[in-house]
C-alpha cells in the first residue's frame, strides 16, 4: 500500500510539473503571438502614417573609416577545409603571445570590441571574429547549419589556424553561450573563460522555466521563430528598430558610460544592412530549442563572469547561479549601470576587471577537483 502511494505521489508530482511547464511556455508562446500581433499592427500603422518610407532601406556601400581603423588591428581571412567556410577575423600583437579570441553577441559583429583589441594587444595576440553568419564572414543559409556543435566547432578551427592549441577565451551575449559551451567541450582550449552579459546556457533554461519574468524578457526568442517577418521589422523605416536597440533609453548603449557615436552605429548598419545579414545573425534563435538542455554543463577552466546590473534582457539572479556548474575558480562582478553591451559602454571598468582576473592565480595550479 505504502508502495501504491508512494508511486502515485510521485505521478501527482510529475503530472503537476508538466502542467507547470505547459503552463509556462502557453503562456510565453501566447504572448509572442501577441507581439507577433502587435508587430503587425506597428507595420500597419507605418504603411499608413509613411506609406513610401516605411519600406525604405538600402544597403550602405561604404564601410565608416572606424572599420578601417589601423589601431584596432590587421583584417584578416581564413578558410576553414573542415566546414569550407571562410572567417573574417581582426587581429593584433605580436604573433606567438598567447592568444585572446572574442566572439560577439547578437546583432553585432567584431567591431563590438574595439576598446578591448586595443587594451590587450600589449601582453596578447587578440583577434575579434566575425562568427559565422556575421560580418564579412561566410553566411550559411540552412537554418541547421547554426546549430550548437557547428558554432563550437568553428571555435576549434579558427584557434587551431591560428597555430594555437589553447586561449584565453571571451565572449558575450551570443558568443558567451558559444564560449561556454567550448569550455565545456574542450576543457584544455580554454585558459581562462571570461563571459559578459549570458548565463550558463543551463542556468538560463532552468531559471527562465520557473520565472514567467525571464521568459517575458526572452520573448524575442520566439518571435524571430518565424520566418523573413523579423528581418522585416528590423529593417523597416531604414532599420529604426535596429537602431533603437543600439541607442534606446531602455535598451540601448551608454546609458551612464561611453555613447554609441553615429560612426560606431553607421558601422553596425554597414554591416547589418548587407543582404542576407539580418538572417545570418536570427539563424541562432531559430535552431536554439533544437540544441537544448545540454549533455554536459560542467565548466572546468578558471572563469570570471561580468554582468551589466542594468540589462534590459536578462535577469541578474541568473548570474550567481552560474556558479553551480564551474568546477574551478569563479569570480562574479556586477557593473553598477551598465547595459548589455557593456565592454561598450564601460570599457575602461570591463578591462580592468579583466586584467585582474588574468592576473591572479599566475602559477598556480589551473584545475581543482
Amino acid at each position: 500500500m505504502a508502495r501504491v502511494l508512494h508511486n502515485l505521489l510521485l505521478l501527482l508530482m510529475s503530472l503537476a510539473l508538466r502542467i507547470r511547464v505547459l503552463g509556462y511556455w502557453s503562456l510565453i508562446y501566447g504572448y509572442c503571438a501577441l507581439c507577433t500581433i502587435v508587430a503587425l499592427l506597428k507595420l500597419c500603422w507605418n504603411i499608413i502614417l509613411r506609406p513610401t518610407a516605411t519600406f525604405q532601406w538600402g544597403v550602405r556601400e561604404t564601410p565608416p573609416a572606424c572599420l578601417n581603423d589601423t589601431s584596432l588591428g590587421t583584417h584578416c581571412y581564413v578558410r576553414i577545409k573542415e566546414s569550407g567556410l571562410r572567417f573574417h577575423y581582426v587581429a593584433a600583437g605580436e604573433r606567438g603571445k598567447p592568444l585572446m579570441l572574442f566572439l560577439h553577441g547578437f546583432p553585432e559583429f567584431w567591431f563590438s570590441w574595439r576598446y578591448q583589441l586595443r587594451e590587450f594587444k600589449s601582453e596578447f595576440r587578440v583577434v575579434a571574429v566575425d562568427m559565422r553568419g556575421y560580418g564579412e564572414s561566410d553566411l550559411p543559409l540552412s537554418t541547421d547549419s547554426y546549430r550548437f556543435d557547428s558554432l563550437v566547432t568553428d571555435v576549434k578551427d579558427i584557434v587551431e589556424y591560428l597555430g594555437y592549441n589553447r586561449c584565453c577565451l571571451v565572449g558575450h551575449d551570443w558568443g558567451g553561450t558559444i564560449a561556454w559551451l567550448f569550455a565545456i567541450n574542450y576543457p584544455e582550449m580554454v585558459t581562462k573563460l571570461i563571459v559578459l552579459n549570458s548565463p550558463h546556457p543551463s542556468v538560463f533554461t532552468d531559471y527562465a522555466l520557473r520565472h514567467p519574468s525571464q521568459l517575458l524578457k526572452s520573448s524575442h526568442f520566439f518571435f524571430f521563430q518565424l520566418p523573413r517577418f523579423p528581418e522585416l521589422m528590423f529593417s523597416i523605416n531604414d532599420f529604426k528598430a535596429l537602431k533603437a536597440l543600439f541607442t534606446s533609453r531602455s535598451t540601448g548603449i551608454g546609458r551612464k558610460g561611453r555613447w554609441l557615436t553615429a560612426e560606431d552605429l553607421e558601422a553596425y548598419l554597414y554591416a547589418l544592412s548587407q543582404p542576407g545579414a539580418l538572417t545570418g545573425a536570427l539563424n541562432y534563435y531559430r535552431n536554439l530549442f533544437s540544441s537544448l538542455p545540454l549533455t554536459q554543463n560542467h565548466v572546468r577552466s578558471p572563469v570570471l563572469l561580468l554582468w551589466g546590473e542594468r540589462d534590459a534582457f536578462l535577469e541578474q539572479e541568473m548570474a550567481e547561479a552560474c556558479r553551480l556548474y564551474i568546477r574551478n575558480h569563479f569570480r562574479l562582478n556586477i557593473i553598477s549601470g551598465a547595459s548589455h553591451w557593456l565592454q561598450q559602454d564601460q570599457p575602461d571598468i570591463v578591462n580592468t576587471l579583466i586584467w585582474t582576473f588574468l592576473k591572479e592565480g599566475e602559477g598556480r595550479k589551473s584545475y581543482r577537483n
